[in-house]
């Protein structure tokens, strides 16, 4: 009996060990929340992040308010995005001659890899279809593009933020546009990508399982 189910048995070890890699992706608490250390250890990397030079010093104080409040928890990120009309150009851009939207392209292939190297993954990405339908004032509308990230953690943000790999190609999205940046907790995600996950791979197991009996010779 134990030879007969050997191979079901294989595959669930694997699509198990499978789950739980993707669990641990999306879920690496072991690391803890953010400490002093780690607090100053990010900000001295992002210290040679190539920010304009009018906005560093309040994005790195907004930055390290937020490490310092660290809960440990996933992170969702919206972006809102508004294209320049050209590209910016300020003390630390890079000495580049396209549109605006092939800026931002080139940055965000770049950083997709990076993306989900540290665990995160895009929930949506999109283009505005139009101005806002409640209230319109020139600060909170026309935007270009609206980006939703899904981050195991701050600490994974950071990671991001702070590879060497990131900090070449950063400038290709500010020189490109405007963007709002806005943290938040999750209270609702339908679903989450490690139990959607676990789902799929037991249809698998159970549908493998299923075809194998029903092509196994009957017993006298």
């Amino acid at each position: 009996m134990a030879k007969r189910y050997r191979f079901e048995f294989a595959l669930g070890t694997v699509l198990l060990a499978l789950w739980a890699a993707i669990w641990f992706w999306q879920n690496p608490g072991a690391a803890g929340r953010l400490d002093a250390q780690d607090v100053a250890r990010y900000m001295a990397a992002l210290e040679q992040l190539p920010l304009p030079p009018e906005e560093r010093e309040a994005t790195l104080q907004r930055a390290r308010a937020w490490m310092q409040s660290d809960d440990g928890k996933p992170v969702y990120m919206l972006n809102l995005m508004r294209y320049y009309p050209e590209l910016r150009r300020y003390a630390g851009s890079l000495d580049f001659h396209g549109t605006p939207q092939q800026s931002n392209a080139i940055y965000e292939n770049a950083v997709m890899p990076l993306l989900l190297k540290v665990g995160g993954f895009p929930l949506y990405a999109g283009r505005a279809q139009g101005p806002n339908l409640f209230e319109h004032r020139d600060e909170l509308d026309d935007w270009s593009r609206v980006l939703v990230v899904r981050y195991p953690s701050r600490r994974a943000f950071f990671d991001l933020l702070c590879n060497p790999a990131y900090r070449e190609v950063a400038p290709y999205k500010l020189m490109a546009l405007r963007l709002v940046l806005t943290p938040g907790s999750v209270e609702v995600a339908i679903p989450e990508l490690s139990w959607l996950a676990g789902g799929l791979l037991l249809i698998v197991f159970l549908a493998v399982g299923w075809g194998r009996a029903v092509r196994r010779p009957r017993a006298a």
